[in-house]
């Protein structure tokens, strides 16, 4: 064990005075108590920024303050005074850099002017702006073929700027677009079309008050999503059940303290937030809703009549399909798959059946499996059996993680667009985009290892920590002619560059962005569909920082110069790239600068929500999974599933702190989380030093050691460790079938002793 790591149960209830404590911290240790204090009163505000963290839709009731712990990190590190300047790179190599965590070139500040990779030095040295872009278009103009140019999006690009990437991408001539999307929620973007006709959540906010049970299956709300809370403490405070789903016992989804609430602050009161907690093995989610299924459909036979037929007969399809399919699955199959006791899932059931109207939320504990697409159809199975779709208080609620990732899928990024979008596109711009369809993540690294790819464009992130297989990505990575990383800060994803590398700083959302016209916003996409303004606060950090929709533009001019798209004219007035945004989306964007105008901004079109059904049979569709599996059976015995899980202190690949409060581990995150008595028969004492090998069937060898095994409440057979720390043990070909997402939730791996 690491002499500074160190473990401690927290006992106190998730947020409260341990949530305000942290919040104070990070604005202190970035040196911006007041500065960030002042813009935390903007954030999520109708003449302010949205948080560039998750992507949880501002509630139904006028708060003052609307941010929460992690949302107060990730604005205390864009408005940090820490700078990272030309002085820094010259100071340190980039091999020197590549030996430091990912926390400390986190803490190491903003960006500050472009930088150009010196392979003479293995230094960043300055470059202007000019010579960057001439630089991008030299090595995207001498490419054999535009498919050999990947463009990757975060979710932290607004719409605008992903709409300009997107329109830029296809007038060079491919649909090469690897985004964050593949990472976590692309199950739920191509899945849930299936069965329900649109691949998006189904509930606005105010639907949390009127339900009258929310499930929350495979997700950790009281970290990824913590606004979140706000509405389960309501929902408790209603008795409305909460049923938590979860491997891991997530301190928020069992005792919360809302850190906004003066009286539960005062008295440290708390609310007891699951009803009923469900200790699921990993891969056990299918077992899970088939069993509740089965007990429907029992008390129904038995004459109960839980089942909605109306909705039943006039809005799905394939019922009895899905009906024989749960009544062939043995009670036994689904006790042994999903580890839980019938007797729970009777009680699941019954909460289910009790209620008129149930959400039912889910994150990457559902995306990330090899079957997670079709797990998400399931929950759609299990919410039409009762009708909870097109009712108050009722529906699917994908949980999404980054601010704008289902935004920029909206506006563009898909790498896999419709005929009718390319007609709509060539139609306003007058050029014929390319109608192959491009590359996911998944299908971008792997043309970078084989060697297909050349050019890597970053429009935010840290993609290569993000992906799997990461010392394979290295390598690839490496072999590329040039790559771009477009960022706020220093990150992994800029150490392992291509040939030729840049580094482009850009404006962060909570900055004003000044162009010719005046002042700008941008507009981001929550999760629940809703269109809302951003309008940065603060002095950008440096004077030689651009905008996204700069960048794109100018990329784009220097790469088109005959290009016919007014990319100059975008530059200078957001307004003209919002107009056309509705051009290209007239069924979602018509009147886009008008609408916008409202406080609260406006809702796109959700059909399901009115009972419309834009799939292949023009109704809602029940769509079987064959058995319980998951993910592919693999490894006997000896194997274990593994789930690589973020800490509370982290945010996607941004490390805050090397602690995690909420599961007490701190100074340190070679943690492997592990069932006591499966650490008994494998003779594993409470923090010994393990390794953790992937069994796969590709004939490559991965393995990572020096874990140290924490006993903790997981299930037998199933194990937890920090990402992106365990990326390497993750496979590439390890993804979901039908989207290509991969299947970090559950790696099959065995324990190697040191």
């Amino acid at each position: 064990m690491s002499e500074k790591l160190r473990f401690e149960t927290y006992k106190a209830p998730a947020g409260g005075w341990g949530a305000a404590k942290a919040t104070a911290k990070v604005l202190l240790e970035q040196s911006v108590v007041v500065k960030g204090s002042q813009a935390l009163l903007k954030m999520n505000h109708p003449d302010g920024f949205k948080c560039p963290s998750c992507a949880w839709p501002n509630p139904d009731r006028e708060k003052k303050l609307e941010f929460c712990e992690n949302g107060a990190k990730a604005l205390a590190v864009e408005a940090t005074r820490k700078r990272v300047t030309r002085d820094f790179f010259a100071q340190y190599s980039v091999t020197e850099l590549m030996a430091q965590s990912d926390y400390w070139l986190e803490e190491q500040g903003r960006l500050t002017e472009p930088m150009r990779y010196d392979a003479a030095t293995d230094h960043y040295v300055p470059v202007s702006w000019d010579d960057a872009y001439r630089l991008i278009a030299s090595e995207l103009n001498a490419l054999a073929s535009p498919d050999e140019a990947e463009f990757y999006t975060s979710g932290r690009t607004s719409n605008e700027a992903a709409f300009l990437y997107s329109v830029f991408v296809r007038e060079f001539g491919t649909n090469n677009f690897p985004d964050c999307s593949n990472m976590c929620h692309e199950p739920t973007s191509r899945g849930l079309p299936m069965s329900i006709g649109i691949g998006k959540g189904t509930v606005v906010i105010g639907d949390f008050a009127k339900a009258e049970a929310i499930f929350i299956i495979g997700q950790n709300t009281g970290t990824n999503s913590p606004r979140m809370m706000t509405e389960l403490v309501h929902a408790r405070k209603r008795n409305v059940p909460i049923v938590a789903v979860n491997p891991m016992p997530e301190r928020a989804l069992i005792r919360f303290t809302e850190p906004q609430d003066m009286v539960e602050m005062a008295t440290f009161q708390s609310t007891p937030i699951s009803s009923e907690f469900v200790h699921i093995k990993i891969g056990g989610d299918v077992a899970l809703l088939k069993g509740i299924m089965k007990v429907l459909f029992e008390r129904d036979a038995a004459g109960e009549k839980v089942l909605d037929e109306e909705f039943i007969r006039d809005h799905t399809h394939g019922f009895e399909t899905l009906k024989a399919d749960i009544e062939a699955t043995s009670w036994t199959d689904i006790v042994a798959v999903s580890g839980i006791e019938e007797a729970q899932i009777r009680r699941c059931a019954d909460v289910y059946i009790a209620s008129n109207a149930t959400i039912i939320c889910f994150g990457m504990g559902v995306t990330q499996h090899q079957q997670g697409a079709r797990v998400i159809q399931q929950i759609a199975n299990l919410l039409m059996l009762r009708g909870n779709f097109g009712k108050p208080g009722a529906g699917i609620c994908p949980v999404r993680g980054h601010s704008n990732v289902q935004g920029d899928r909206t506006v563009g990024i898909d790498e896999k667009p419709t005929p009718a979008y390319l007609d709509k596109l060539q139609e306003v711009f007058g050029f014929a985009p390319p109608r192959e369809h491009g590359h996911h993540v998944v299908e971008s690294v792997k043309a970078m290892i084989e060697g297909s790819a050349k050019v890597f464009i970053g429009m935010g992130g840290n993609f290569i920590h993000a992906i799997p297989d990461t010392f394979a990505a290295y390598e690839a990575m490496r072999r590329l002619n040039l790559t771009v990383g477009i960022a706020t800060k220093l990150n992994r994803g800029h150490l392992v560059h291509g040939k030729q590398a840049l580094i482009l700083p850009v404006i962060a959302r909570s900055e004003i962005d000044n162009q010719a016209s005046g002042p700008q916003f941008v507009t981001i996409e929550d999760a629940m569909s809703n269109i809302t303004a951003s309008r940065g606060v603060l002095e950008p950090a440096s004077a030689d920082l651009r905008s996204e929709i700069e960048i794109v533009c100018r990329m784009a001019m220097a790469t088109l110069p005959n290009s016919v798209v007014p990319w100059a004219e975008y530059i200078a007035d957001y307004n003209l790239i919002r107009d056309r945004i509705a051009d290209v989306y007239p069924d979602l964007f018509a009147g886009f600068n008008q609408r916008i105008k409202a406080p609260g901004g406006f809702h796109l079109n959700n059909p399901p929500r009115a009972r419309q059904w834009k799939t292949d049979t023009g109704k809602a569709n029940f769509l079987i999974i064959e058995g319980l599996d998951e993910d592919k059976p693999i490894g006997g015995a000896e194997m274990f599933r593994l789930s690589t899980v973020r800490s509370h202190d982290q945010y996607n690949t941004t490390i805050y702190s090397n602690s995690d409060r909420y599961r007490g581990v701190y100074d340190g995150r070679m943690v492997l989380f592990m069932n006591e008595a499966d650490m008994r028969d494998y003779g594993i004492a409470p923090q010994a030093i393990v390794g953790l090998e992937t069994i796969a069937d590709d004939g490559v060898e991965r393995r990572v050691m020096g874990l140290t095994v924490y006993p903790y409440q997981m299930p037998r057979g199933s194990l937890a460790g920090y990402y992106p720390e365990l990326n390497p043990l993750l496979p590439i070909g390890h993804h979901d079938e039908i989207s290509g997402t991969p299947a970090a939730k559950s790696i099959p791996v065995r324990i190697v002793k040191s």
